[in-house]
């Protein structure tokens, strides 16, 4: 703990934020509740980066001139100085917004505790072009007061929390957690939008922050921590957040209603005071003592390096695997289904489409761009129609992977998919890995085999490596998709398969297919 306390907050970044900042305090003739966002400017912000990207040399320049800046703005009166200096801070928070993205596209939709670190530090953009409106007095259509609350809010409630919610989440996995974090992500949007045109909103989202952060108190008492006073200094944190978020509760219905009247000046000194000390200050600090590491493996499985229109094919192939039992083991699996991966040429197939009723206006406008791609081009009507095709080998060095045959499907003269099958191997377990090429990208589905009541169960929602992937450039993106197929034998020499696809939980797409043999077969 000793090593990390001066590591971390002895070091040429913390240090000269820290002398900035009592500077400001002493010399500054702005009113004292701007320190509240100087605060934050100056140690907080700062201090969270270095636990999220680690002390680097190249930032320590440009920590100086960012911190610098927000203390010259304190005593420099000419106007153009100021915009000067605050877009020093603008560019910043964007540099800082980039970063977090970057994180965000090398892992996807994944990992709850990391989204809320991404998501934080992107927010950060938006504190620094409250920060700036507030500065160069932009008419926001609101008073520069609450420009310059919002700004505030940015900092703590969408920077500060987020990212210690996603501390917190590298120590603690639950559902309960889980449903915390999309809260408190989206929070800082509806409150915003709530405090500066809508008083109504402000209540509702203010009930949803109430939810979140008593569950999140309640988690964290419930946690173990990496060592007993860290555990405490978070604990408080999160508790003092508990008490202001009901003087904000009762802000936003004097705002709606005119009741319980507690005015601005109360909630700038006893609110944002509780905010700055208790939760930033002392937060920061908790997590300063034994900053808990990320939990979240790179993507190391094979990619398919094939973009765009498929290349490398060769000879026929007339399966789609060679030997299913290299992926499952098959006693328990009908030898019809078994048959049909290893013989699939010998099988015709017919399909049929149901979309989710919300989702087909939005299947009717992607069919235009499906249509031009011929990938993923699947048919808007229900009606039961006969896809055709073929399996061909893929060159093995063009795509990158284990022996890829791609299967094009066909309805009539038009391209359905062309979905090249390849397998990986990680802890013991045989995935399929399939890529469907796209314009500069290749989305990947990476399916775990199991046998499921004398049927095969291949889904995205395994272990391990299992999801919906998009591939661009060297990002592996984790997409909010998830699939299953549901291979069934139905005793008339005819199997059946159900497939499913959902976005974000929520299902989209249902296709059941029937193959059967052949005639000539």
């Amino acid at each position: 703990m000793k090593a990390n306390l001066k590591k971390y907050l002895l070091n040429s970044i913390t240090v000269p934020g820290i002398m900035l900042f009592i500077a400001s305090s002493v010399l500054s003739i702005k009113e004292p509740y701007y320190l509240m966002l100087t605060a934050a400017q100056l140690v907080f912000v700062p201090i969270m980066l270095q636990l999220i990207i680690g002390i680097k040399r190249t930032n320590v320049g440009l920590m100086w001139i960012t911190m610098l800046s927000i203390f010259l703005l304190h005593f420099v009166s000419n106007s153009i100085l100021q915009i000067s200096l605050a877009i020093i801070y603008l560019v910043f928070t964007f540099i800082v917004a980039i970063y977090g993205a970057k994180r965000f596209f090398r892992r996807g939709f994944t990992n709850w505790a990391e989204i809320s670190i991404d998501v934080g530090m992107m927010y950060l953009f938006i504190g620094g072009l409250w920060f700036f409106a507030f500065i160069a007095e932009i008419n926001t259509g609101i008073s520069p007061l609450i420009t310059w609350l919002t700004a505030i809010h940015f900092h703590y409630s969408a920077f500060l929390l987020p990212v210690s919610l996603g501390f917190f989440g590298r120590l603690h996995q639950s559902k309960w957690y889980r449903i915390c974090v999309p809260i408190v992500l989206i929070g800082p949007i509806i409150v915003a939008i709530g405090i500066s045109f809508w008083p109504f909103l402000e209540v509702i989202s203010v009930l949803l922050y109430i939810f979140a952060i008593y569950t999140l108190i309640t988690l964290a008492f419930q946690t173990v921590f990496i060592n007993k006073l860290q555990g405490a200094f978070i604990r408080l944190s999160f508790s003092s957040l508990g008490l202001t978020i009901l003087f904000s509760l009762l802000y936003a219905l004097n705002s709606a209603f005119g009741k319980w009247g507690v005015s601005i000046d109360f909630m700038l000194t006893f609110h944002g005071l509780v905010n700055s000390v208790l939760f930033g200050f002392i937060g920061v600090l908790g997590w300063v003592m034994s900053p808990p590491k990320t939990k979240q493996a790179k993507w190391d499985f094979p990619v398919s390096q094939i973009r765009g229109r498929v290349k490398g094919e060769g000879k026929p192939v007339v399966g789609l695997v060679d030997d299913l039992s290299e992926y499952l083991d098959i006693k328990g699996i009908p030898s019809t289904i078994v048959h049909f991966y290893e013989q699939t040429e010998k099988y015709q197939l017919f399909a049929s489409t149901k979309w989710a009723i919300w989702f087909k206006p939005l299947a009717v406008c992607y069919k235009y761009i499906s249509n031009h791609m011929q990938q993923l081009n699947l048919p808007i009507s229900g009606e039961k129609v006969e896809m055709t095709g073929s399996i061909q080998a893929v060159s093995p060095i063009i795509d990158g992977r284990n022996n890829p045959r791609v299967w094009n499907r066909y309805i009539g003269n038009n391209s359905i998919f062309k979905a090249i099958y390849s397998h990986h191997r990680t802890k013991g377990r045989t995935f399929m890995n399939i890529a469907l090429p796209l314009p500069f990208s290749a989305m990947i589905g990476i399916l775990q085999l199991d046998e499921m009541d004398g049927a095969l169960l291949l889904s995205s929602e395994g272990d391990s490596d299992s999801g919906i992937y998009l591939a661009v450039g060297k990002y592996v993106f984790k997409l909010p998709l998830s699939e299953s197929f549901l291979i069934k034998d139905s005793k008339n020499n005819m199997l059946t398969a159900t497939h499913k696809m959902k976005i974000f939980g929520m299902p989209f797409l249902n296709i059941q297919y029937t193959m059967s043999l052949k005639q000539y077969y």
